[in-house]
């Protein structure tokens, strides 16, 4: 059973300000809140290797966010924009995005809708390395906004965005996307295309601070939660509960699900994608276990699904030996599925010692997320982070926040 959780709790005023419109000249340099025993303190972010707890396992996500933003016109001149949320098949996102040619099928967000007609055809021409290739955009569901794109040439998905797209900046970051973003809107590991969102609490870890970490022997490692939009989405109903938990798909390797297992000591994960995306392999392998290994098409995990009540109790190694089997019986060279998780107050976190994140907004999911991790001390810390001036959201300053009830 859910918990009921009212969103009027987690409100909290924050001047416009405070809202970073641009990340600092350095990205190891944002401040650092530290939260520690109901302790406060503040350094520099390229001062968090010495505050991360002994044996630690950091575990960064790896998604690259793609140019989602593309912006056609109809031939009399209306602007039609799309921002790409997801394509219509369940593969990995990164394998379509990168090898799919010719056509592919994305459901959209569309501004302008009204203004495009069920039977219109919207064409686009690009340069791409001294060849033109043609583009046409046409309605596979309208009611759906499901949009068809092809093209004329046999490049990829990967190389037509590359040309034709725009970095989708966050909504609070009311300004055109800018040359540097291309670099500083990604996190210096991103590799898996398919993101909309940048991991935000990666954006502080800079070459130096990842080298800095393999030299002081501090285990780490990398899992893909392609970020989507919905991660912005105000809640909009009394009882967070009620609210439409976003998709997101995450993937696995199996290598990484062994080191795991392997890990004795605390974990680390670095922003509330890779929390989300562990605790959700854990519940995969839960379901797994109780519905004896069938699963119909995608696993999904449902965000009523951690609450269900249990009788028995499966530890996190069972839970994950289960992923590694289905696995094998079924040939699988990656744990590919979404997930809807909703972490909210009394929620039992099984991979957070501690979390790196940064400062996010108020009546949001993710607020409701650190108050599971914090109790009510979520409240003096970003009380403490507002006087402070801490610069917010995702282009801000950052935080490591230990669990309250480690």
């Amino acid at each position: 059973m859910l918990p009921n959780i009212f969103i009027q709790d987690y409100d909290y005023a924050i001047s416009n300000d405070k809202i970073a419109l641009h990340p600092t000249d350095k990205r190891d340099e944002s401040k650092l809140l530290v939260y520690k025993n109901k302790s406060i303190s503040h350094l520099i972010f390229n001062e968090l290797p010495s505050v991360l707890p002994e044996n630690c396992f950091l575990i960064f996500n790896n998604t690259k966010v793609i140019p989602a933003r593309i912006f056609l016109s109809k031939t009399t001149g209306t602007p039609i924009e799309l921002f790409l949320l997801r394509p219509i098949t369940a593969e990995a996102l990164s394998d379509q995005i990168n090898f799919i040619q010719n056509e592919i099928t994305w459901e959209c967000l569309i501004g302008n809708k009204k203004r495009w007609r069920e039977s219109e055809v919207l064409t686009e021409s690009i340069n791409l390395n001294g060849e033109i290739i043609d583009l046409i955009f046409s309605w596979e569901n309208r009611l759906e906004n499901k949009v068809k794109i092809s093209w004329n040439l046999s490049n990829s998905f990967a190389d037509i965005l590359t040309c034709l797209g725009k970095i989708p900046l966050p909504p609070y970051i009311e300004r055109t996307s800018e040359e540097d973003d291309s670099e500083r809107y990604q996190t210096v590991f991103s590799k898996e295309l398919g993101a909309v969102a940048a991991p935000t609490a990666s954006l502080h870890f800079s070459e130096e601070i990842m080298n800095h970490l393999v030299e002081s022997g501090v285990k780490t490692d990398f899992l893909t939660l392609h970020v989507g939009a919905g991660t912005f989405l105000p809640v909009k109903v009394e009882d967070v509960s009620d609210h439409p938990m976003h998709r997101e798909q995450m993937i696995f390797t199996p290598q990484i699900i062994e080191k795991i297992m392997q890990h004795d000591g605390a974990f680390v994960p670095v922003g509330t994608t890779a929390l989300r995306a562990l605790e959700s392999l854990y519940w995969s392998g839960v379901y797994l276990i109780e519905n004896s290994f069938k699963i119909d098409g995608v696993f999904t995990l449902k965000k009523e699904f951690p609450y269900l009540k249990r009788d028995q109790f499966i530890t996190r190694n069972e839970a994950l030996e289960a992923i590694l089997k289905y696995m094998e019986l079924n040939h699988l060279q990656k744990w590919v599925s979404e997930t809807e998780l909703l972490i909210m107050p009394g929620y039992q976190f099984h991979f957070c010692d501690a979390l790196i994140t940064n400062f996010h907004q108020p009546k949001s999911t993710l607020l409701v997320l650190i108050s599971a991790l914090l109790g009510g001390d979520w409240k003096p810390v970003y009380q403490s982070a507002l006087q402070s001036n801490y610069r917010f959201f995702s282009y801000g300053d950052s935080s490591i926040l230990f669990n309250h009830s480690k």
